[in-house]
């Protein structure tokens, strides 16, 4: 009997919002609070948790026996809510260890890395800050960028989980804050190389861009990364819908030597947007987008107004 090629998935996700529902003098977390305008009350924070654990515990192929691998998340508040996220019923038997660096960003949101420590050993981690500034020259504060590194399947992997600057103010007006976060990716990736030419990366994240935009197109040409979610993300397809467009702003690229299955231990198999129908509105105008957990300061109770991306490495 052939036996079956191991698989690792790695996702990542933008949770959308998960505070818990304590109040944080440093942080603009004045809207989820059990008296604030939404109303984010200990019991919608409970069903945010296990919903979302019901998601990450099924993120992968429908054939997939097993949660993901390494997961990179978005819009996380603090160590307790991941905390209290990997022990949903859904994810306790999981095992997951995280990583979690508190950023300097003004609503106190940040991103973290789960992993399964019996598949991945964790041998290095830190945080880089993107320099931005206002209009009127002060410091606008952005997400860290979160670099994880360590042993998959004894494969040495670096991993840049990524939360870039939003587009709220304009596409265009804010682009110069993605370039600049793409450029500090790729100093990151210059001093890892600097250390192992042969490095393997993963760059994951929502960067606010599609596969199309500069900042992207930067970190594939600069850095040679391949992207398979150009080819995922079309006029129907996306990790997120705004104004009834599909946009693919959660992306993961990697080095090209994990196409190499002669001196790779690891090599990619394939790259998918979780898109389940559960994670969907099942009807009305709206059917097929993400099912969200708030609308305005209406509370829908969903999961998040992003979908889940996720690739497959295979074991050689």
């Amino acid at each position: 009997m052939i036996k079956r090629s191991e698989t690792y998935t790695i996702a990542f996700y933008n949770v959308e919002n998960l505070f818990d529902i304590e109040n944080d003098p440093l942080t603009n977390d004045d809207d989820f609070l059990p008296y604030s305008a939404k109303r984010w009350t200990p019991k919608r924070y409970e069903n945010k948790l296990r919903k979302l654990g019901s998601v990450i515990s099924k993120i992968g192929n429908k054939d997939a026996d097993k949660a993901p691998a390494i997961v990179g998340l978005a819009e996380v508040e603090n160590k307790k809510v991941i905390s209290d996220l990997l022990r949903d019923k859904n994810l306790i038997d999981e095992a997951y260890s995280y990583i979690h660096y508190d950023s300097s960003d003004e609503r106190g949101i940040d991103v973290a890395l789960i992993y399964k420590s019996d598949l991945f050993t964790v041998t290095n981690s830190e945080t880089f800050s993107v320099y931005l500034q206002t209009k009127t020259g002060e410091r606008d504060y952005t997400r860290d960028i979160l670099l994880v590194q360590g042993l998959l399947h004894k494969e040495p992997i670096s991993i840049i989980v990524n939360h870039w600057s939003s587009r709220r103010e304009g596409e265009k007006e804010t682009e110069f804050k993605r370039v600049a976060a793409s450029n500090k990716v790729n100093t990151i990736i210059r001093n890892i190389r600097n250390a192992n030419k042969e490095a393997k990366i993963i760059v994951m994240g929502d960067f606010n861009d599609n596969p199309n935009n500069n900042s992207i197109l930067s970190l594939e040409n600069e850095s040679d990364l391949f992207n398979p979610f150009k080819t995922v993300w079309s006029e129907n397809n996306g990790s997120l819908n705004y104004d009834f467009e599909w946009n693919l702003f959660d992306q993961i690229l990697f080095s090209t030597n994990f196409f190499d299955t002669i001196n790779s231990n690891l090599s990619f198999a394939k790259a998918e947007i979780f898109n389940h129908k559960f994670l969907t509105q099942y009807h009305g105008k709206y059917e097929g987008q993400p099912f969200r957990t708030y609308v305005g300061r209406k509370y829908k109770g969903g999961y998040s107004d992003h979908f889940p991306v996720y690739i497959e490495l295979k074991a050689i």
